[in-house]
């Protein structure tokens, strides 16, 4: 039995450019989108009306703004995800986009296929940073102390949520995302989505360099590897 399809807020105030992503979004099979506005105040609005799984959220939207109208979602929902559209990378707004309670960003330019990979990923519970703000996002968390949960490193470059920690350290078990879906009970397209986090945001090229880190930098709680 297939899923229900992912529910989506898309607030964009360029009326063409978000006709545009609503289109290429609903060729995609999984993905709906069920309200949409073009300022942080509708978006709002849209939030309390409408049962939602994730919000796309163009930084850059008048009145309110992109950063107040994230900061306001989260309050009013503070489980519903909400991913980060902009052209922009500086590091003084992404030190901004995470401590309103961003879980992702993505730059416009981004190919449509990344994007959508994004969206699954956030609206799943993962994280995702445009591998193209790699550096500046780094450097944020990096010099934002209210935001990094760092264990025993302070040099820690790297936020996992709890889900994340889990799904690390039963791979650093050499549990396979097969074992993993079945031990915590979710779909194995979930198991990908969240190590494809993890990878993105340790910087590695595999499970092993992951677990690997992690377990140097203390990036997972060692009770997650006792637990049987």
């Amino acid at each position: 039995m297939a899923s229900p399809p992912l529910k989506i807020l898309l607030v964009e105030d360029d009326e063409l450019f978000r006709l545009g992503l609503r289109v290429r979004l609903e060729r995609e099979l999984g993905l709906e989108i069920v309200a949409e506005a073009e300022d942080g105040e509708t978006a709002i609005e849209m939030v309390k009306r409408h049962s939602l799984n994730i919000v796309i959220l163009d930084i850059g939207l008048p009145g309110l703004g992109g950063v107040e109208a994230c900061r306001q979602i989260k309050a009013l929902s503070p489980q519903l995800p909400v991913l980060v559209l902009t052209s922009h990378t500086q590091k003084a707004l992404i030190n901004r986009i995470i401590e309103v309670g961003a879980q992702g960003y993505c730059l416009k330019g981004a190919p449509s296929q990344t994007l959508i990979l994004a969206i699954q990923s956030v609206a799943s519970g993962a994280s995702w940073w445009d591998s193209a703000a790699t550096i500046e996002i780094r450097a944020a968390f990096e010099n934002n102390s209210s935001v990094i949960s760092t264990s025993n490193s302070e040099k820690s470059a790297t936020v996992l949520t709890r889900r994340e920690q889990e799904i690390l350290a039963l791979i650093a078990d050499g549990k396979t995302n097969q074992e993993i879906a079945q031990m915590l009970y979710i779909a194995p397209g979930t198991v990908r989505v969240h190590v494809h986090a993890i990878l993105q945001k340790l910087d590695v090229r595999d499970r092993t360099q992951a677990a690997v880190i992690a377990i140097q930098k203390n990036l997972i709680d060692q009770q997650l590897l006792s637990d049987p």
